[in-house]
């Protein structure tokens, strides 16, 4: 059994990382964990006093000092000297708390991977720590910590040292995805799709695809890319990597294949993979095909180190999606319902109606809350989204949200769908009263918008109604 030594969160050497000074308190304390947030700080936990938009973190230090905090991180001149509690003093908390968990990644010696994409990192971050964890010692970021202050959170859970951790990398701007790299120095990088989410701040696509292109700065030749060979802006910008390129798709060659692919609705999809090592057999009950291209993006980490292949196809039969991300909910009568609620964009959302087409049950009905963030182009983008459910013919379709969501209804009977099997809704409540109305024996539901909009709500209304 190998005894693994857990990297002490001593004060001198946080202090040290984050380029601070210790104003009070023991040098020697060692700290349990690191938090941002009075509310969940555990006794003994570290506490950075992060600044946000409308708080100040040093605010409550106090607070924290009540709760337990075995230390503080706070701003020059603002510490408590003379305090029993250690205080640390440095320019910038956001940056300290960054700069400590580059450095816990440091000292770890964890390889890591990290993922980007418009859509699908969390589904195949949590594959891809699933499939590793057949031969490795994995940890993951916790939910979608994924930004400026959640990834290094995340990272100094790496000091359980774990042989891999496999974080996602998000953004909303330019220049963010730069930073998560700088903080991460992933060994191994992937990049699932490019779509249109958070159009709002970008000028187009494209610039999406060239913040996104950020995971590729500073590889070196022994850094590994895996990189999505169906999006051609992900080919186009992945030509001069300095590393090795790894590649998975479906409908074009790749290093990681998927032919012969069966699409099974709620059930999921089986394909034949093909790997450099060999072909498997892979059964995944993850739905539709967006997916599956997740699904193969961490066939292709694993492959890359050395995970057996007849143990990637057992673990990708059995992995589960994560919360209100393509959740498959049996209720009452027969009612099947697609629990995608987490989040929508015009890709994923057309995705998800594919595999409303493909699910068999009385009827398909269709909840598509606005998708936010679309900037200047969202009522094309919904009208776009509105002729995919039309030509899906889709039984009924319910839409949430303002204006952009009723151009996605409008724009669906003008394609064909009949104006009595749409209704449009302001708010997520009202389309949960009018869903329990309407849904009947053997229906199937899709449930999908963004977060913004609080399709959920349906969703809990829809099992706790139809339990």
């Amino acid at each position: 059994m190998v005894v693994v030594t857990e990297i002490p969160l001593a004060a001198g050497w946080v202090a040290a990382a984050m380029s601070g000074e210790i104003v009070a308190g023991d040098r020697g304390q060692a700290f349990t964990g690191v938090s941002i947030d009075t509310r969940t700080l555990k006794a003994g936990d570290l506490f950075v006093a992060i600044r946000g938009d409308r708080f100040d973190g040093a605010d409550f230090a106090e607070a924290a000092i009540e709760a337990g905090a075995g230390g503080l991180v706070v701003p020059r001149g603002r510490g408590r000297r003379g305090s029993a509690v250690v205080n640390i003093e440095v320019d910038d908390a956001v940056a300290a708390l960054q700069a400590l968990g580059r450095a816990v990644r440091i000292e770890s010696g964890a390889r890591v991977v990290a993922i980007t994409g418009s859509a699908g990192k969390t589904t195949t971050k949590e594959v891809t720590a699933e499939l590793l964890a057949v031969r490795y010692r994995v940890v993951r970021n916790r939910g979608n910590l994924n930004n400026h202050i959640g990834l290094p959170l995340s990272l100094v859970e790496l000091r359980e040292r774990p042989e891999i951790a496999v974080v996602e990398l998000g953004m909303s701007h330019p220049g963010e995805i730069s930073t998560l790299v700088r903080i991460a120095q992933p060994d191994i990088r992937v990049w699932t799709n490019v779509g249109d989410a958070h159009l709002a701040f970008f000028a187009s696509v494209d610039a999406i695809a060239d913040a996104k292109a950020e995971i590729l700065q500073g590889a070196t030749h022994d850094t590994v890319l895996v990189a999505n060979a169906d999006d051609d802006r992900i080919v186009r910008r992945t030509a001069q990597f300095a590393g090795r390129l790894v590649t998975f798709g479906i409908d074009r060659a790749a290093d990681v294949r998927a032919t012969a692919v069966v699409d099974r609705g709620v059930e999921g999809t089986t394909s034949t993979v093909e790997t450099p090592r060999g072909p498997i057999e892979l059964t995944t009950p993850l739905v539709g095909r967006g997916n599956l291209a997740n699904v193969l993006a961490a066939v292709a980490v694993a492959v890359e180190l050395d995970v057996p292949l007849e143990s990637i196809a057992e673990r990708a039969s059995r992995v589960k999606p994560a919360s209100h991300r393509g959740e498959i909910i049996r209720l009452a009568n027969g009612v099947t319902l697609i629990d995608d609620s987490y989040n929508a964009n015009p890709r994923a959302t057309a995705q998800a109606l594919d595999v409303l087409i493909a699910a068999r049950g009385t009827r398909r009905i269709a909840v598509l809350g606005e998708m936010l963030e679309l900037g200047d182009r969202a009522a094309a983008l919904h009208e776009d989204v509105g002729r995919v459910a039309a030509h899906a013919q889709i039984d009924v379709l319910l839409t949430v949200g303002g204006d952009p969501a009723a151009a996605l209804a409008a724009a669906a009977v003008s394609s064909g769908l009949a104006a009595n099997r749409v209704r449009h809704f302001a708010t997520s409540d009202e389309a949960a009263e009018a869903a329990l109305a309407l849904v009947g024996s053997g229906d199937v539901v899709l449930v999908k918008g963004s977060r913004g909009v609080r399709t959920d709500r349906i969703v809990e209304r829809l099992k706790a109604e139809l339990a």
